[in-house]
């Protein structure tokens, strides 16, 4: 089969993912797990930012393997927990490839580092996400987002049929002077997968002892929202009302007569039925400064709205 690559064809292939919340990370991958022959085994790993598992309720639409890290950064404080979760699958499904989706806040080098130092793993390619609506507004205020644009083997600009020819002209200007040098293309859902397989990345085949911050991922505030059921309409009109200066993104599970999965990036959202029945309200919001929303979110959604930070 095409997609067997000499170097690995006796290894696993994996294939990372980075990008900062909102990104479309997840959504790019659904559109590459719909094109892959059904005979090709592939298993999808996640890191979910708290609680909420709504990524995962979509993906399972795909008929892949999960396995799903919460509450933590695969590059840090999960890193262990990803070597175990890599082996198991491998271990379990005898997967062709494992694409691995990070967390908004995940470094590319210690998550590439690890992956290396497993035996029978193949690391193909890192692959960065840019949402081209948004990154020109968080790129100066996050260290994270600049350091996914430059360890990258490819940037997908996502979005881009959002905004003008002259608008992705001044960000792609931007992204060059991070990384001028790694291909950047721009994502469409017609785009085929092997032009994101078979990349052989040359990326951080050495470990260093430069150190990351390990507290970049509180650049990032969470709050948890786990509330009983509220009417639908008054949800969105709320949605409606929230603004990105301070929230990144919204995601969880709303349950009225039936139950949606809510995914809100950046204004933009939108909410998608389950077969799956899940009482009440369960939310993750993502963003900085969000002390100062969050007597907003309990007046809607009550007392049990948790700050952490």
């Amino acid at each position: 089969m095409f997609l067997n690559f000499p170097r690995a064809s006796q290894m696993t292939q994996v294939t990372v993912f980075t990008g900062f919340l909102g990104a479309g990370k997840t959504t790019i991958i659904l559109d590459i797990l719909k094109q892959l022959p059904k005979d090709y085994k592939v298993c999808l790993l996640k890191n979910e930012f708290g609680d909420s598992q709504t990524d995962s309720l979509l993906a399972q639409e795909s008929n892949v393997e999960i396995t799903e890290i919460s509450n933590g950064c695969l590059c840090c404080v999960l890193v262990g927990r990803m070597a175990d979760a890599l082996l198991e699958l491998k271990e379990k499904y005898q997967p062709e490839r494992i694409i691995v989706e990070t967390s908004g806040s995940a470094f590319p080098a210690p998550i590439a580092w690890q992956i290396r130092k497993l035996d029978g793993f193949y690391l193909d390619a890192i692959i960065t996400v840019i949402d081209c609506v948004n990154f020109t507004g968080y790129e100066d205020t996050s260290y994270t987002a600049r350091m996914q644009a430059q360890y990258t083997d490819i940037i997908l600009l996502n979005k881009s049929d959002l905004v003008s020819e002259r608008e992705l002209d001044l960000l792609i200007d931007k992204v060059d002077e991070l990384n001028c040098d790694t291909p950047k293309l721009k994502w469409t859902p017609n785009m085929s997968y092997q032009q994101l397989f078979g990349i052989d990345t040359q990326l951080f085949l050495l470990q260093t002892n430069e150190e990351h911050d390990k507290d970049h991922h509180r650049e990032i505030e969470l709050l948890t929202i786990h509330s009983p059921s509220l009417p639908l309409d008054h949800i969105k009109a709320f949605l409606d009302t929230v603004k990105k200066e301070r929230v990144y993104r919204i995601k969880g599970t709303i349950s009225d007569s039936a139950t949606y999965i809510l995914n809100w990036a950046f204004e933009r959202w939108q909410l998608t039925p389950t077969k799956k029945s899940i009482d009440g309200i369960h939310l993750t919001v993502m963003g900085q400064e969000l002390v100062h929303e969050l007597e907003r979110f309990k007046k809607i959604f009550g007392e049990e709205v948790t700050l952490h930070r």
